[in-house]
């Protein structure tokens, strides 16, 4: 039997077991107030004198002996008693929560950029690359059950690491992206048609495999343009997130002089936003453009969130009983308050 309340449906029966208990404590605390009150209101009547007498001072020089000063006891050990009763009533219980946790998660293979371009220091204090890789690896420690890979890609593309599920291991290999691998240049489509490559071979459902590509320039590199490629991604469900990496004009560029040293020489860079966010289109994905190091931790934040992975949990709770030890225990001390008040405590009429 389900009640509903508030938009909310409740279990009938739970919300008896619920509220049971706690009525039960209620109930049993207020009745054992009622007692003692009138426990000592009848002995205070007890008390009052009968028979008046001119003087009493005899009587309050009578010395008490021990039964007389403990008699009081008898009350307490009814009192516990009825306490550990009530509580035994209401049915106490611990509980061992077992959870499981079934996931099912997604494919995704990250494509970086590490043409010469992303040496600017516009993200500073560090350059693109740095603070890019810094980001990849935020976003791989908040991934639960996926299987992520890496592409880097300059003049031409090659995986870095394929998808795996040791995060561990992927992170080493993202410290160890650097420049001149591979001969500078930027083929996109050729990054892309790598990530395709490995993608579709998993075994993951469409809308479970994205590919999140993150560049600072155009490509002018590869045997494969990027909306072909983006076109392939789309022919095999792949989602695709592109980020467009650097503040647009001039930046900041490392040049090492021969005679000077390290000295910094102004560029101007170029993204060509215009396909990144055609290939973001075609493959239902999105296009983001980050400016700096903090927005593009929010953009990771942000495809983490839309790329969320299914988890169900399932709670399973085993309860022990612990009634029994309350009832033991009021059971020993009423047996103790009779035993006293029929031998120790004894009152002879």
């Amino acid at each position: 039997m389900k009640l509903e309340f508030a938009g909310m449906k409740i279990n009938f029966f739970d919300l008896v077991e619920a509220t049971i208990p706690p009525l039960l404590i209620f109930i049993g605390g207020a009745l054992l107030v009622i007692a003692v009150l009138y426990y000592h209101y009848r002995v205070r009547n007890a008390q009052s004198a009968t028979i008046k007498y001119s003087d009493i001072r005899i009587v309050k020089r009578a010395a008490r002996n021990s039964r007389q000063r403990f008699r009081p006891l008898l009350l307490w050990l009814r009192i516990g008693a009825i306490i550990l009763f009530i509580v035994a009533f209401a049915r106490p219980r611990s509980g061992t929560e077992y959870r499981e946790v079934k996931s099912e998660g997604i494919d995704i293979m990250l494509a970086l950029d590490v043409s010469s371009s992303m040496q600017a220091e516009d993200f500073k204090p560090h350059n693109r690359l740095y603070v890019a890789k810094e980001e990849l690896k935020k976003f791989i420690h908040r991934r639960v059950n996926d299987r992520i890979g890496l592409v880097v890609f300059a003049r031409y593309s090659y995986t870095q690491c394929p998808l795996t599920t040791d995060y561990g291991v992927l992170i080493n290999f993202v410290d160890r992206v650097d420049f001149g691998v591979v001969e500078d240049g930027t083929a996109i489509g050729m990054a892309i048609a790598n990530g395709v490559n490995r993608l579709r071979e998993s075994k993951g459902e469409e809308g479970s495999r994205i590919m999140i590509l993150l560049t600072d320039g155009d490509n002018n590199a590869g045997e494969i343009d990027p909306i072909t490629a983006a076109n392939l991604a789309a022919a095999f469900g792949i989602k695709i997130y592109t980020i467009g990496a650097g503040k647009p004009g001039n930046a900041m560029f490392p040049y090492q002089d021969p005679l000077f040293g390290k000295r910094y020489v102004y560029q101007p860079t170029r993204i060509d936003e215009e396909t990144l966010k055609q290939i973001a289109e075609k493959t239902g994905g999105k296009y983001f453009r980050a400016r700096s190091g903090d927005e593009l931790e929010q953009i990771y934040g942000l495809i983490d969130n839309l790329e969320k992975t299914e988890v169900e949990i399932a709670e399973h709770i085993q309860y022990e009983e612990l009634f029994h030890y309350f009832v033991f225990g009021g059971l020993f001390l009423l047996m103790l308050e009779i035993l006293l008040a029929n031998t120790y405590f004894r009152k002879l009429p």
